[in-house]
């Protein structure tokens, strides 16, 4: 929504100058000729307030600390004369946002207003952030978009039913993490969690860290060991990046999931399993050469699919505020400020890397290592057709939001586009029309 600005100053002609000037710039401006009138306004909600320092009866002082007292999260720049500068510095102390000192050029004054709007969005941002964060300080699936609310919906269904489940997704977006979400909400919340990487299976000693083998079968090994899959009876055991299974072993794994028993190498006494088995791939796993069709279904008890930073992209400022925060804390530094021009840079970007990238970012940034810059450049990952004009599209219409200063109004106008189609557009892109 376009910001709506307050103006206070008893000179009319003055008043009625800068409305005009401030309207101009694409803001809503509403004035008033007087502290009382200004103050009987504040249930408005107005976005800033801009206030003359010297006026008959309640001066901007006054004001000042009766808007503090009423509406403390309203920033308030404040207009002064030549000899009024030790004035203003009492008022930044007292809490005002900025202050101009008369007379001031015009473009001085719009961006001095346009600090003091992105100031007051960034600690508004910052607060709604911290205020989810804190909501699901124990919930390891973070986000507020529609993508991220039906996932953890479908995470908590999936917890409930005691099935194998093959989760897929794109590299970065938190498999692992899903796969020990359901086993933490679920009836096997107590038993073992073991993540076996399928990929970095070693082939000559696959059998072994799967199976485990009886005693005696390796020089100084007089007890046996149990393998991954027995380590995990009682809970739950995830195979990573499964479609990397040396088809030798998936013919044994097939064998041991139809019949929930398992036999160390060199053992001919099956002993008996209860394991849940939830498999994570970055690739349909029907389409992989040399993936065994019968071996899929086994796993595919149900599926999930793990959603994209592209798919959830309103999640991303309040992702990176978490690790950001997360980060300094670990390294004993300050919660780093998070610029509101940033957190929109940060929404627009393609994060092909999705949460994993984030997060090296997010860290990063609360080190002092993370280079903004690298936003206006960073390459999108291999997308869609559809992902990729859906892309160009929100960049389009952010760039001319930007050009005219959240005006919906005269964005949708340059756009050729009906005033609500742009609204709809902009909640599917996480896009704001703050100025």
């Amino acid at each position: 929504m376009t910001a709506l600005v307050h103006i206070v100053d008893d000179d009319c002609d003055h008043l009625a100058a800068l409305c005009d000037l401030v309207e101009t710039a694409g803001y809503k401006v509403q004035g008033f000729a007087g502290a009382q009138a200004a103050l009987g306004a504040l249930s408005q909600m107005p976005d800033l307030l801009v206030s003359d320092l010297r006026m008959p009866g309640m001066d901007g002082m006054a004001l000042l600390a009766q808007v503090k007292s009423q509406a403390p999260g309203l920033p308030v720049v404040m207009l002064t004369g030549h000899g009024d500068v030790g004035h203003a510095v009492d008022a930044m102390r007292a809490g005002a946002e900025d202050f101009l000192e008369k007379p001031y050029d015009s473009a001085h004054l719009l961006a001095v207003i346009r600090r003091a709007l992105e100031a007051n969005a960034t600690r508004t941002e910052l607060a709604r952030l911290q205020q989810v964060l804190a909501e699901r300080a124990n919930v390891s699936i973070l986000g507020t978009s529609r993508a991220m609310r039906s996932f953890r919906r479908r995470i908590e269904a999936l917890a409930q039913v005691d099935l194998d489940v093959v989760i897929t997704g794109e590299t970065g977006t938190g498999k692992e993490l899903a796969a020990r979400a359901i086993h933490g909400g679920g009836t096997r919340t107590h038993g073992p969690f073991v993540a076996l990487n399928c990929a970095a299976l070693p082939e000559a000693m696959a059998e072994t860290i799967l199976f485990g083998h009886a005693a005696g079968i390796f020089a100084h090994d007089l007890h046996g060991r149990a393998g991954k899959i027995e380590a995990a009876h009682g809970g739950v055991l995830m195979l990573d990046e499964v479609e990397a299974m040396p088809p030798p072993i998936q013919a044994k794994l097939l064998r041991v999931l139809q019949e929930r028993m398992v036999e160390r190498i060199g053992e001919n006494t099956p002993r008996p399993l209860d394991i849940r088995v939830i498999a994570t791939t970055k690739t349909n796993l029907r389409l992989v050469e040399g993936f065994r069709d019968d071996l899929f279904f086994r796993l595919a008890g149900s599926e999930l699919s793990t959603p994209t930073l592209r798919e959830a992209g309103e999640d991303v400022a309040l992702i990176f505020t978490h690790y950001a925060h997360l980060a300094a804390r670990r390294y004993g530094r300050p919660d780093p400020d998070l610029p509101w021009d940033l957190l929109q840079k940060l929404k627009r970007r393609g994060w092909p890397g999705n949460v994993r990238e984030l997060k090296t970012d997010a860290e990063a940034y609360a080190l002092g290592l993370f280079e903004t810059k690298s936003l206006e450049s960073a390459a999108p990952g291999p997308q869609t057709l559809a992902q990729r004009v859906s892309e160009f599209e929100a960049r389009e219409i952010a760039s001319v939001l930007d050009a005219h200063r959240g005006n919906t109004l005269r964005a949708a106008d340059t756009l050729g586009l009906p005033r609500r189609t742009l609204n709809d557009k902009m909640r599917r892109y996480g896009l704001h029309a703050e100025p």
